[in-house]
């Protein structure tokens, strides 16, 4: 009785069961959570709040405190005495009211509370089990008779008929607890062999999931980033455009002003004109000759104000057209200084790379502004380099990077074959090893026709690329160890990264063949 009193004390007075997450409201009575979450939400439409037991009133909606103990008594209670929702099995001499069953005997098949079992037990010596009304797979299909022991020959539960006159006559057999012990060892061993592969896979998960958390923060900072970049080169755009028109105003003021001066000059210089011509007209219609010959020197004497007026009119014309170019440098500067911060922002840097004819190929030709190199059907007049290389068609850059982010981009013209890639200036001059990618001095693409490969120490990765883009971007972080390539058609695409521990500067390497040529994009 004193466990049915207790299970009375654990009922939910909403959903009379046992508390599922037990929470409490200020006046002191406890409710499951979901229940009292359902009662609240129905009384919301009311604007007033209250207590399913005690009816006290909350103005507004009551805040509810997790009972952690009340949890956990709720769990004890269900672990030491189930109850009808766990296992709807209930005494079968308890017939005034349900009681709880805690043991089933397989003999007499009935289950029985303690009391009943402590009677039980007195009179007979039967086996019994956890409560169950299943009692079928617990006995022999040919004898009737419970299972008591286990036959490790054929794998199988058997009665005592089964042991002594049936099947399994003259068997090696175990009791059934023995057998279950000997199991249970052998699923420890397992157990312990499965333990570790367990951890390795926790711990790969672990790493994937920081890996994958560590993405997510990185992608989130990298477009908060990228956000405020593109509201900074709104606002230098603004005042690019700002500097450009008012750089225009300034001209059109500055021409417009002189030429309205002009204007208001030759406007007094027409009036004066026309007043002299209409003393002209007049002298055409004297008839006396003494005043006609008198007056016509007056007219005559301003003819040279014409010739002024004429060379003030060709001075303005000279000077009526705007400053294009100094229009045009202005808006350059500005769009450059955008770049240069924009490239800033990014941490990387674009060296001034040129090639270095010293090193080059007596067949690679070098354009003057050092900028491409090309393969070429006719030998350069170059003299004696003990840098020169003398048996691939490759030539080094002047100067190496030994530190930073750098990035620059070039462009194949698609003819014959070439290797774009990076090189240590320790690389060989002659022999098969001093070509790009057959040494572990150089890292590179070689590209022909529809095949681009990376080249590293005589090991080649196939690589699926669009021939039809000839502009390629390279990018060195020489710290991280990170040499990557990429692709520069829309969308632009990474091709290949190679990963090494730099040692030495690094240095431009380009190969060219059957008449490739490659140039460096500044």
């Amino acid at each position: 009785m004193a466990s049915a009193d207790l299970r009375a004390e654990l009922d939910c007075s909403i959903c009379l069961s046992l508390y599922t997450d037990p929470v409490s409201l200020r006046c002191g009575h406890y409710f499951c959570r979901s229940c009292i979450v359902s009662a609240l939400d129905a009384q919301e439409a009311a604007g007033v709040y209250s207590c399913p037991d005690c009816r006290a009133e909350y103005p507004e909606r009551p805040a509810l405190e997790k009972n952690r103990k009340l949890g956990n008594i709720v769990e004890r209670f269900l672990s030491a005495q189930p109850d009808m929702e766990e296992t709807g099995i209930f005494c079968t001499y308890c017939t005034k009211s349900s009681v709880p069953a805690v043991r089933t005997c397989l003999q007499c098949e009935t289950s029985m509370c303690h009391e009943h079992l402590g009677a039980h037990n007195k009179s007979v010596d039967h086996s019994l089990i956890e409560p169950t009304v299943s009692f079928l797979h617990r006995k022999c299909s040919t004898h009737k008779e419970v299972l008591k022991y286990y036959c490790p020959m054929d794998a199988a539960c058997i009665c005592v008929s089964c042991w002594m006159a049936g099947d399994h006559k003259g068997h090696d057999v175990e009791l059934l607890d023995v057998a279950s012990e000997k199991e249970k060892e052998k699923l420890r061993k397992y157990l312990e062999e499965l333990n570790p592969q367990k951890a390795e896979i926790l711990t790969k998960l672990q790493n994937l999931q920081d890996r994958q958390r560590n993405i997510q923060e990185k992608a989130s900072d990298k477009r908060k980033k990228v956000r405020e970049l593109f509201m900074d080169i709104k606002k230098q755009l603004k005042m690019a455009e700002k500097k450009a028109l008012s750089e225009i105003s300034r001209q059109e003021e500055k021409i417009v002003s002189q030429i309205s001066d002009l204007i208001k000059k030759l406007e007094k210089e027409e009036d004066k004109l026309s007043r002299k011509m209409r003393h002209v007209e007049e002298m055409c219609h004297v008839t006396d000759p003494i005043r006609l010959l008198q007056e016509s020197d007056i007219t005559v004497c301003g003819h040279g104000d014409d010739e002024d007026t004429e060379a003030d009119g060709g001075e303005g014309r000279s000077e009526d057209d705007l400053d294009e170019v100094l229009i045009s440098l202005t808006l350059h500067r500005s769009m450059r200084d955008i770049v240069t911060n924009v490239t800033s922002e990014l941490g990387l840097h674009v060296p001034d790379i040129l090639l270095d004819e010293d090193t080059a190929y007596r067949y690679v030709k070098i354009s003057e502004d050092l900028k491409t190199a090309t393969r070429s059907k006719d030998k350069q007049n170059r003299p004696e380099s003990p840098g020169r290389f003398l048996y691939w068609d490759q030539v080094l850059s002047r100067c190496g990077l030994s530190s930073g982010r750098h990035y620059w981009e070039v462009e194949w013209d698609q003819i014959g074959r070439c290797g774009i890639g990076l090189s240590y200036p320790s690389i060989k001059r002659k022999g098969d090893e001093s070509g790009i990618g057959y040494n572990d001095k150089s890292w590179c693409l070689l590209m022909y026709g529809a095949v681009c490969t990376a080249f590293h120490r005589s090991g080649r990765s196939p690589l699926s690329v669009d021939t039809t883009c000839p502009r390629l971007g390279v990018f060195l972080d020489y710290e991280a160890g990170r040499l990557s390539f990429y692709r520069l058609c829309d969308p632009i695409r990474h091709l290949h990264t190679f990963t090494a521990s730099f040692s030495q500067p690094l240095h431009v390497l380009f190969f060219v063949k059957d008449g490739a040529s490659i140039r460096i994009i500044s």
